[in-house]
Order: C-alpha cells, then structure tokens, then sequence
C-alpha cells in the first residue's frame, strides 16, 4: 500500500467502521486495528501519518478495561484520543464531524489524499503479479458482486491463469448464470469453467422444508461439486477469495484471519484476497473501473442459499420456477418505475400453500407470490417501501398473467423487527 494511512485504534467504539469510512471520503486511507498492536507491529504498516485511540463509552469489553500500549501514545506521529477520557472531537453535525476530521487528517497530520481506487486497482495488480508470479489461482465465481469483482482485478493482473468455476445449483435469479458466461468467458476471455449442476441440488433437496435443513444441504453440496472440480486440475497453488474488509472486522479484527470455512483439507491452497481492505461500496467503484455491467456490480444482496430460501418450504421445480419469473418481472418493473437503485432490496417468495382462484372460468388451487421490498443503512432494522399502488395493481397482473401455477399477490408490509427481511 502506497497510500498515506490513518491507523484506528479500536478501544470498544462502535463507530470505528464508520469513521474509517469517513476518512477515507476524504481521500485517505484508513484502517483499523485491535487495542492491543505492538509498537514493531506498527512500525511495520506502511505510511502511517496519524493514530486515532477511539473508545467506548467505558473502554471496557468483557468486564475488562483495555488501553493501548503506552509506547502507542509516544508514536513519531500524532495521536489522537476519542473517547469520554479525551477531547470527544466528533460531532453528530456531519458537516462539523467532517470539518473536525479534515483538520486532523490533514492540518495536524500531513496526510495526502491519495486513496482512490484507481490507485488500489494499480497496486494490487502489482501484488497480485508478485504473490502469484506464473502460478495458477482458483476462483468460485458466483457472479455476486464481490466474486465477481476479485474475478475483473485478477484477470488484469494475471490473465488466464486464473480459473474461475461457476457452479449452477439452479437457485439463482432469471439470467445470472447466462450473464456469468457472457461477461467472463464471451467478454473478458476468462478461463470458465461452467458446472451444470442444477439436478444434483435439486434431487438433493427434494422434500425437505427446514430452511436451516435447505442451507446446510446447499452449502455442503457446492463445497463438494467445487472441490471435485479443484481436483481435476493440475498445478493449482492459489485459492481466491470475494473476503471484503466487514468480513474481517466481524471475524474479530484484523488480525484474525478469514479462512476457508468447509474446504477438505486436503485442498491445501494459498489465499489470494484482494478486496479484503475495501467496503462493499469501494468494491463497487472496482468493478465499475474494471468494466463489469452495472446489473451486475450494483446487484442487490442476494442469499447464499440463493432462491432455495425465496421457495418457502420444500423446493419443487414448478414452485422454484414461479420464484424466478415472478422475481424477474417485480425487477423489471422497478427499474421502469424508477425503484431500481432507490429501493436497497426487493424480490418475491412463494410459500407452500395454495389458495382457491378462479382461471378459465373455472376454480383453481394456486400458490401466491409475496412481494418484499424494503430500506435499510446496515440490514440490522428495516423499513417498507411505499411502493405506488397503480404499479402494484400492474405488477399483480403481470404476475398472475405470466407466472405459471400463480393467482394471488400479496405485499409484504412488515418492517424489521418484526419481520426480517427474508421469509426464511
């Protein structure tokens, strides 16, 4: 990293994510860091300008009250303290809170403002070439957002020794799978291989309804369907991963590191990370300059178990099928109507129960499709978004018209909590 940094010292904030973010709006690039960082291990990370010591309301995390290192106060560059012990320096104002920032990161520690991602995109192609050399890389490519993004950066850097392998399970939305070909293989001249795996999930899942029952048979099964295609090939030495820097921050702080959960063992790769550092919104920014279609890196969050948990209880094909064309249409909608981009997630699900309608003049037992669309900032509460009830009405007779085995439409009204945002 060529980049000045501002270092964060988590002492039990819970902004510390937030202020890296604010800092690096500014152009400068932040991180953060556990309490307890060893003065060598500081003087090893590259361009420090500045140290923010920003705690809780107490400084206490499990009964115990932490600091840093005293040799961390007697830094060779400035440091800060935030918290209820120092000089509180972040107002709620945004345009105070970024005055106050600006000063520090700029006035009193000299940084430059250097961060943007054209210069990330420069750099890790550089480490991506040095970490690799003429070695091969393996890449599960989901045609998300973040797989797709370390898919772009590695090809850049190393062309067609990366591998990518897209598995179909058959639970992803109308269109991913054909967009994954295209893009990689058709456009960017990849080196795909395209795992038709739809009927081994399915048969897989046939009967059952426990959602919980639904994700372990999906995550199981991709691991092995993976894994047998890692071992068909030869000189593999690299896994890559879509890790981003919240998976990080979550997995306890930097430090810890965000492994391969499932893999068999004997599957023993190197991992290559390169969006590790970034938020979700910066990987956006990545797959935009790398030349990724916008549907694709602005594609909304989406389950691991894909549609299976969209197909309330136990999955049939018709049902699962119902799933995806209805989905289809409420996108296709939303983004006539202006909704795409401004609404932070929407999509149908089907449960298992069907209700009497009429179709030809006569009675009909089919299922209902819920529509959910909904806004959050962190997924953690939610609210409903008011959807115009003339587009609804059209979107219902779109449905009922073109969905095969559907005749009623319901909206789901229900914020988070109670409701969570997916049904299962």
């Amino acid at each position: 990293m060529k980049q000045d940094m501002i270092l964060i010292l988590d002492l039990g904030s819970e902004e510390n994510p937030r202020l890296a973010r604010e800092i690096r709006a500014l152009g400068v690039y932040s991180e953060i860091h556990p309490h307890d960082i060893t003065a060598e291990e500081l003087a090893a990370l590259p361009n420090v300008k500045g140290i923010i010591l920003n705690g809780g309301p107490n400084r206490v995390v499990d009964g115990v009250e932490i600091d840093a290192a005293k040799e961390i106060y007697n830094a060779p560059v400035p440091v800060l303290l935030a918290d209820h012990k120092g000089d509180q320096p972040w107002p709620e104002d945004a345009a105070a809170r970024k005055e106050a920032l600006s000063n520090f990161v700029f006035q009193v520690c000299g940084a430059q403002a250097n961060w943007n991602m054209e210069n990330f995109i420069a750099d890790q192609v550089e480490l991506i070439r040095q970490q690799v050399g003429d070695r091969k890389v393996l890449l599960a490519l989901s045609g998300g957002v973040d797989s797709s993004v370390v898919a772009a950066l590695l090809i850049k850097a190393i062309g067609k020794q990366l591998i990518c392998v897209h598995v179909n399970h058959g639970l992803l939305r109308k269109g991913e799978p054909e967009q994954v070909v295209e893009v990689f293989r058709n456009q960017m001249d990849a080196n795909l291989i395209y795992v038709d795996a739809v009927d081994r999930f399915l048969d897989k899942l046939a009967g059952i309804s426990d959602p919980e029952q639904k994700r372990k048979i999906i995550g199981k099964e991709f691991i092995d369907v993976f894994a047998e295609e890692a071992q068909k090939l030869e000189g593999i030495s690299f896994l890559a991963q879509g890790t981003i820097y919240p998976d990080i921050l979550e997995s306890d702080g930097i430090k810890s590191h965000h492994n391969v959960g499932g893999l068999p063992e004997d599957l023993q790769f190197e991992l290559v990370e390169p969006v590790k550092l970034l938020y979700k919104d910066e990987v956006r920014v990545v797959g935009k300059a790398l030349g990724l279609p916008d549907n694709m890196v602005y594609r909304q969050p989406f389950p691991g178990p894909g549609l299976g948990v969209r197909c309330i209880g136990a999955i049939t094909r018709d049902r699962l099928e119902a799933v995806r064309e209805s989905d289809a249409i409420l996108r296709e909608e939303f983004a006539k109507n202006g909704l795409e981009g401004k609404v932070w997630q929407y999509f149908t699900a089907i449960p298992d129960i069907k209700s009497v309608g009429v179709r030809d003049n006569k009675r009909a037992d089919e299922w209902c499709v819920i529509i959910r669309a909904v806004n959050t900032v962190d997924a953690m509460t939610a609210t409903v978004e008011n959807v115009p009830f003339d587009l609804l009405q059209h979107i219902t007779a779109r449905i009922t018209a073109e969905v095969k085995g559907v005749n009623r439409v319901l909206f789901d009204l229900t914020p988070k909590p109670t409701g969570t945002i997916e049904w299962e």
